[in-house]
């Protein structure tokens, strides 16, 4: 009787440790429940992503608004077209608004965080986001810094 119940406890302990493993894999890949939540498209070119990937996400005043849809090359601006996906319970975004590359951390996830303009006119599905402030380069701020070319 002993063994049997420690075989069941062993076994409820692997198939909650499964479990947390197959959560920690959704989260870390970005996929989540919240993918058929209703969308539209807004684009946004930058010189640097600086490491953005699709599936990042969008975010306004820390809330997570939406996510990455694509990245691809403007093959005319030689420059970065990003693609977001913005929920469409965030229909109020002004067409002055700026989307900017940050880091969450010192060395975490690259996401994009919408800073909202004062513009009566909003952003609709297809717009694009001409102000936009591309990734801090970290590698070239640290050579930059070694080679005593930083200006302070």
């Amino acid at each position: 009787m002993y063994q049997r119940s420690m075989e069941l406890v062993v076994g409820v302990f692997i198939l909650l440790g499964a479990l947390a493993m197959v959560f920690l894999a959704l989260q870390v890949s970005g996929l989540s429940l919240d993918s058929q939540r209703a969308t539209y498209k807004v684009y946004a070119q930058f010189d640097d992503l600086g490491g953005l990937n699709v599936r990042g996400r969008v975010s306004l005043a820390g809330v997570t608004i939406g996510r990455v849809n694509n990245v691809s090359l403007d093959k005319e601006s030689y420059s970065a077209l990003v693609e977001l996906e913005i929920y469409t319970e965030v229909d109020n975004l002004s067409t002055d608004s700026v989307a900017s590359i940050q880091t969450s951390g010192l060395l975490g996830d690259k996401y994009i965080a919408i800073s909202v303009g004062a513009d009566e006119e909003y952003l609709a599905d297809g717009d694009t986001i001409f102000d936009t402030q591309s990734a801090l380069n970290l590698e070239k701020l640290i050579g930059a810094f070694a080679s005593g070319q930083a200006d302070f």
